[in-house]
């Protein structure tokens, strides 16, 4: 089974996505968050931190994604489609990326219809959200092996 690492463009595609913010605020869906997305019980309003525990926080919780997206994909797949699935699973959480019709679709080998997937995953409580659009737009884009505008 194939073990990847997350690739520099990967971590610059969920950098570009996620934005970088120094003191904790709620995210769109009512949830504390500081850093690049991160996320956990310890945040309250008002918390700072630097920007380097900013980047430590986020290759601590792309960890997590990685280690899930090792694990749960069983075709082969290259760079660039690892990268795009580790993103998809950092922000939509591992217990959603496991039970998603994308992996299910990619490990019965249907690539095309797995990438068709990420274009499902737009809504925040229910709504459309037009950032998770670019950002599925650019993770299905950076899949089928083109470079997200995002990152050109």
């Amino acid at each position: 089974m194939q073990q990847f690492t997350y690739s520099d463009a990967g971590l610059a595609l969920t950098k570009s996505f996620e934005g970088l913010r120094l003191e904790a605020y709620q995210d769109s869906g009512g949830v504390w968050t500081v850093g690049y997305g991160h996320t956990g019980p310890g945040l309250l309003a008002g918390m700072k931190i630097s920007q380097a525990d900013a980047d430590m926080m986020l290759r601590a919780d792309v960890a997590v994604a990685v280690n899930s997206v090792n694990r749960a994909v069983t075709e082969e797949i290259s760079q660039h489609q690892f990268d795009a699935l580790v993103d998809f699973c950092f922000n939509v959480g591992r217990g959603n990326f496991l039970q998603s019709s994308l992996l299910h679709k990619l490990n019965d080998g249907d690539f095309e219809g797995a990438a068709a997937q990420f274009l499902l995953w737009i809504n925040v409580n229910g709504k459309r959200a037009d950032g998770l659009v670019k950002r599925r737009k650019a993770e299905a884009a950076m899949f089928r092996g083109q470079l997200p505008a995002t990152l050109a």
